[in-house]
């Protein structure tokens, strides 16, 4: 599945350079890499937290880093320590995959979707893309789950600035609502 890598050769690069005038191929900018958070806060027993650790990792196709918390609040009874979430960093090929599954596969099944909102992205062109429920992903398709948990997809690009980072993901095939189009 490479195919998005191709495409950013042979498409996205020069249509970037076209529009924003860029000499040299290397300052074009790329997706660098994409971190999948999924937050376990309110299950509490330690099976459930194993569930959401196994699906990640057939989701990603990497296994995920546990994330501790670093202070106890005790209105959210954490202790310092306590495992919080899961985080995930892809690069490279499984990098691509994953963002291909997503935007073909996962957004266009999630409920009431419209398109990514330009108000998604930051000041640098990264953008965050939430995902509420798991199993819009293809491989949780026969998967026998309990429960269903949200995660959080974050595309950090190279981007200097907000506009260039829209333009890539747009190029790419990223489904970007304009902001004439929300009306």
């Amino acid at each position: 599945m490479n195919d998005l890598r191709e495409k950013y050769k042979k498409e996205v690069v020069p249509a970037m350079r076209a529009k924003f005038g860029y000499k040299n191929v290397m300052a074009v900018p790329k997706i660098e890499k994409v971190v999948v958070n999924a937050g376990i806060g309110k299950l509490r027993e330690p099976k459930e937290s194993q569930e959401v650790e196994k699906y990640l990792t057939l989701i990603t196709g990497q296994k995920p880093a546990a994330c501790a918390a670093k202070k106890a609040i005790a209105a959210f009874k954490t202790r310092k320590g306590l495992v919080i979430g899961y985080q995930v960093t892809l690069r490279g090929r499984r990098m691509y995959d994953f963002i291909s599954r997503l935007v073909n596969i996962a957004l266009p099944r999630t409920r009431d979707f419209k398109g990514i909102e330009e108000k998604a992205f930051d000041r640098r062109g990264n953008l965050t893309v939430g995902v509420r429920e798991h199993i819009v992903f293809p491989e949780m398709i026969g998967e026998d789950y309990k429960f269903l948990f949200g995660l959080e997809a974050t595309m950090v690009a190279t981007a200097k600035r907000r506009e260039e980072g829209i333009e890539l993901l747009k190029t790419m095939g990223f489904p970007v609502q304009s902001p004439e189009s929300r009306i």
